[in-house]
C-alpha cells in the first residue's frame, strides 16, 4: 500500500529509517515546530505559581499531555517523589484530561490536576513551571517536548522520538537510555537540585 503512493512521510529520522529498513519506499521527514511566542518564558505567572502553593524559589514540576497508561505516568510520580524528598516544597502539576485522571487524583491527591489547558493558557503552565517531566515511550514524536524546551524549561525525556531529534543530552536537556527508568530518575532529581543548571538548560532550550 504504501509503496503504491508518492511519499510516507514520518515525523523523525529514526522513524524514517526503520522503516526504509523494513522495505519502505520514499520515506520523507516532515519537520514539526511550536509557536515561540505563544510557548515562551515570557508568559510565567506568579499568581499561578501562587495558586500552585509555591513561592519564587520553590520547584514546580510539570507533566503535559494525555493522562492514559501508554504515557508511563507512574515513573513521573516516582521520580517526583524522589524530587519530594530532597526538596519538600516541591509541587507536581498534572496537565491534561484522560481515562487515568480520575484514579490518577484518587491515589495521590496531593498533587495539582489543571485539567485541559489550550492556547494562552496553556502556555501559562508551561512557563509557570520549573522542570518537564515526560518519561513516554510510545510517542510518534511528542510535540509537548518542543512546548517545554519553547518555554524554558529543563526537560527530562528518554532518547527517543523528539527528545533524540533535539536534545543534546546536558546541554538542551537530559535524556536517558530508552528503558532506563532509573537514569530517568537520576537526571530529574540531578536537574531539580541543580536551580542554575536547569535554568541554563531552559535557556539553552528556548534558543
Amino acid at each position: 500500500f504504501h509503496n503504491r503512493t508518492a511519499a510516507t512521510f514520518v515525523p523523525t529520522e529514526a522513524m524514517a529509517e526503520r522503516l526504509r529498513g523494513q522495505g519502505y519506499q520514499r520515506v520523507e521527514v516532515v519537520a514539526r515546530g511550536v509557536d515561540t511566542t505563544l510557548f515562551s518564558p515570557a508568559h510565567r505567572s506568579t499568581e499561578l505559581r501562587a495558586a500552585w502553593g509555591l513561592g519564587p524559589n520553590d520547584l514546580a514540576v510539570v507533566s503535559v499531555g494525555r493522562v492514559a497508561p501508554e504515557k508511563n505516568l507512574p515513573l513521573t510520580l516516582a521520580a517526583f517523589e524522589a524530587i519530594r524528598r530532597e526538596r519538600p516544597s516541591a509541587r507536581l502539576v498534572v496537565v491534561g484530561d484522560g481515562p487515568a485522571l480520575a484514579n490518577l487524583a484518587h491515589r495521590h491527591p496531593g498533587h495539582i490536576y489543571a485539567g485541559m489547558r489550550t492556547g494562552e493558557d496553556l502556555a501559562r503552565h508551561y512557563a509557570s513551571a520549573d522542570l518537564f517531566l515526560f518519561p513516554s515511550l510510545t510517542e510518534t514524536y511528542g510535540n509537548v517536548t518542543l512546548e517545554a524546551m519553547a518555554s524554558g524549561l529543563g526537560v527530562v525525556a528518554f532518547d527517543c522520538a523528539a527528545a533524540a531529534e533535539v536534545i543534546t543530552p546536558g546541554v538542551e536537556g537530559m535524556t536517558a537510555a530508552v528503558g532506563d527508568e532509573t537514569g530517568f530518575m537520576d537526571a530529574a532529581l540531578g536537574l531539580a537540585m541543580d536551580d542554575e543548571r536547569r535554568r541554563n538548560m531552559g535557556a539553552a532550550a528556548r534558543s
